[in-house]
């Protein structure tokens, strides 16, 4: 119940004190005068959790407008909170710590603000629970808001999670993302020495290793056991990443008046500009062969490359779901989120209005990345034969299973029909293809093509290099693969489509028959 304006007020208290510093109390010699003592704020407060009756008092005013001024104050804050026990005990808390601490009353104006997001009233909110109180009112997508939960668990509260938030300053968001520079050189470094001992721990001949041989490698794998495992480091992408979260949660409490000044805005980092994607030419597929790296974080293949792909995935039942990502450049989420609605085989034309993502391993079914991706792309006549082909053989698959799920019913078993979702890819069962399973899919048949590795995501980018290749240019390359702008098409695949201009170039000079062959440059000393 609201606490009763009434059940408080000014009265007059002595404060002189004796030789010992202890209050005089009745034995002060001034009490018969009207005059004497220091105006005294009394108020009672609501009731602490345990159930607790409690009383604000603060005496050592000056003069009555000065205690008055104090306990309109009180009284503004304790209407604030109204009928809301939670907030009447919130309340309360506040004005038993400022009477603890003798810390002068706040504005109501100010208790109100932090009242209303439920956040803490004493002006003492770590870093840490201003990012929980921000990221649990977010209405972002799932995924979105996964992202930002991840970066305040992993990085955000460990680092400065601890610091209160209107003390937060530039110096402190540089030395975080300073501490990530330093942790990502011991990763690196650990990485370094654990692929070193895993060498020396191996036996690579095929025969069995001689007994003297045998104690060196269990001495070796003791020490390969006890050694960090491997660990991601946090690449400059991640870290812009993770200053965007915690800029997009200061600026909400900007918004909110909690804080005045965002330090996350002035912090220097690296650029964490997407790396570029590069083709997989014969020269970087040998010194990939030789040394296992790879030219760049985003890799493409070449067309004949794509053509070795789809020829080992041809009987594949998901082949139909990798010839469109690569001609057409789907996202994975876009994929099996499509539903057979929105193609248009005999219109050539294909509409990407769902996707499916990944929530904890769940897969959930949204609207597409951005509001350019949701779009009406044309189909080729390859593609459309495709999916006519795709769309067969998932029939087939339906009665098969039908089938199937009647007999095992004859015997007892509780098996359901086929669940017809209307999507274009589906599991076995027709329920929602998860998309991991796609992924670990298109892994098995790159490794049976004995292919140089790209993830199933660098499939999406090899439709930009057959889209140019059969004479497109950047803005067809745009609108096919749904950027919002054409900057973003332009800074990831410039470099790349000069690639394919050089291997055409070159195979369009192997053409032409030549009854002279060129002469080898001598070698230079």
């Amino acid at each position: 119940m609201p606490v009763s304006r009434r059940a408080g007020g000014i009265s007059k208290r002595c404060e002189c004190r004796g030789p010992d510093a202890k209050r005089l109390g009745s034995k002060c010699p001034q009490l018969s005068k009207r005059s004497h003592g220091k105006p005294r704020v009394s108020q009672e407060l609501p009731e602490d959790a345990e159930g607790g009756r409690r009383r604000f008092q603060r005496t050592g005013y000056t003069d009555v407008k000065e205690a008055q001024k104090d306990l309109d104050r009180i009284r503004a804050i304790l209407d604030l909170a109204g009928d809301d026990e939670d907030g009447l005990r919130r309340v309360g808390d506040l004005l038993a710590e400022l009477q603890k601490t003798r810390d002068p009353i706040p504005e109501p104006t100010e208790v109100s603000r932090k009242l209303g997001v439920g956040v803490p009233l004493d002006g003492r909110m770590t870093v840490a629970e201003w990012l929980d109180t921000w990221v649990a009112s977010k209405k972002t997508k799932g995924t979105t808001t996964d992202g930002y939960k991840s970066h305040i668990r992993v990085h955000l509260k460990p680092g400065l999670g601890h610091l209160r938030l209107d003390k937060l300053n530039v110096a402190h968001v540089q030395e975080f993302f300073d501490r990530i520079d330093d942790d990502n050189e011991t990763i690196a470094a650990e990485n370094a020495a654990r692929r070193e001992q895993e060498a020396r721990a191996k036996w690579g001949k095929n025969s069995r290793p001689p007994a003297a041989e045998s104690a060196r490698l269990a001495v070796e794998r003791e020490k390969l056991a006890a050694m960090p495992p491997y660990r991601l480091i946090t690449g400059p992408a991640t870290k812009q990443r993770i200053r965007a979260t915690l800029r997009s949660a200061l600026n909400a409490a900007i918004r909110r008046q909690l804080i005045t000044f965002n330090p996350a805005s002035w912090v220097e980092l690296d650029s964490g500009k997407r790396p570029k994607a590069v083709l997989w030419t014969a020269q970087h597929v040998e010194h990939w062969r030789k040394t296992g790296e790879k030219p760049s974080a985003v890799m493409v293949w070449t067309p004949a490359q794509i053509g070795a792909f789809l020829d080992e995935a041809e009987e594949n039942r998901l082949y139909a779901l990798f010839h469109l990502i690569a001609f057409r450049g789907l996202r994975r989420g876009e994929a099996v989120g499509q539903d057979w609605r929105e193609v248009d085989l005999d219109g050539h034309s294909i509409t990407i209005a769902k996707s499916i993502v990944v929530r904890q391993w769940t897969p959930e079914e949204g609207v597409p990345k951005t509001d350019s991706s949701a779009a009406t792309i044309a189909l080729d006549s390859l593609n459309v034969a495709v999916l006519r082909a795709h769309k067969v053989r998932q029939a087939e698959e339906r009665e098969a299973w039908n089938r199937h799920a009647q007999e095992e019913r004859a015997k007892g078993k509780d098996v359901a029909d086929w669940a017809d979702m209307g999507k274009v890819f589906v599991d076995t069962d027709g329920k929602w293809l998860h998309p991991e399973k796609v992924s670990d899919e298109f892994r098995r048949i790159c490794r049976a093509a004995e292919l140089p590795p790209i993830n199933l995501r660098d499939l999406r980018h090899c439709a930009a290099t057959l889209i140019h290749a059969g004479g497109g240019d950047l803005h067809a390359i745009k609108e096919t693969l749904r950027h919002d702008d054409i900057r973003l098409t332009s800074n990831t695949y410039t470099s790349l489509l000069k690639e394919v201009d050089l291997e055409i170039a070159e195979k369009a000079a192997a053409i032409v028959p030549r009854a002279r062959k060129l002469k080898k440059p001598a070698p230079t000393e």
